[in-house]
């Protein structure tokens, strides 16, 4: 196997389930919604306008098609695609990143009152590790999307698991991570 994939200084080797030349997709660790995921351009920049033309074609390619993977397999109605360019915007891991919600009519935690996603993407954001020794440390913690909804922290098996399975989706397109 090649180098380690680093988001930001987190190493996500065993998460990704896509690659494009540029670009990869992993599994998330605190997903708000099944199916939540994170596209990530290669090259660590905490800002898009840091992006060169092809990266950032790349990137927004790759969110097209993962998201239309993603969207098919978790049964979505659409797709919430968002990024927070910069620790203003809530970002808070300085790699620039997209997050993919796939999003459904009913049976969403959020059907009916969508814009609450947004607070629930921030505080998701602002509760990841920033390095390689916090993610053992939050291994057990849990995010709080709000009072009655507590999601699990997950297992790197359980992540590893479903990058297994996306990856599937993508090997007829030839990009397979």
């Amino acid at each position: 196997m090649g180098a380690p994939i680093l988001f930001s200084t987190i190493e996500v080797t065993r998460q990704v389930f896509y690659r494009s030349s540029l670009s990869y997709a992993i599994v998330n660790l605190k997903p708000i919604v099944p199916g939540h995921v994170l596209v990530i351009p290669n090259r660590p920049v905490s800002r898009l306008t840091e992006l060169t033309t092809p990266e950032l074609t790349s990137l927004i390619t790759s969110v097209k098609d993962v998201g239309s993977v993603i969207e098919r397999v978790y049964s979505g109605d659409a797709l919430t695609v968002a990024c927070q360019d910069g620790k203003a915007a809530g970002q808070s891991i300085p790699h620039v990143h997209f997050h993919i919600l796939p999003r459904k009519f009913k049976g969403d935690f959020f059907s009916g009152r969508n814009d609450d996603i947004y607070p629930a993407l921030e505080e998701a954001e602002e509760s990841l590790p920033r390095d390689l020794q916090s993610v053992e440390q939050v291994k057990h913690s849990r995010l709080r999307v709000d009072a009655d909804d507590k999601r699990e922290t997950r297992t790197m098996d359980d992540m590893e698991k479903e990058a297994i399975w996306l990856r599937t989706f993508f090997k007829e397109r030839d990009s397979a991570a």
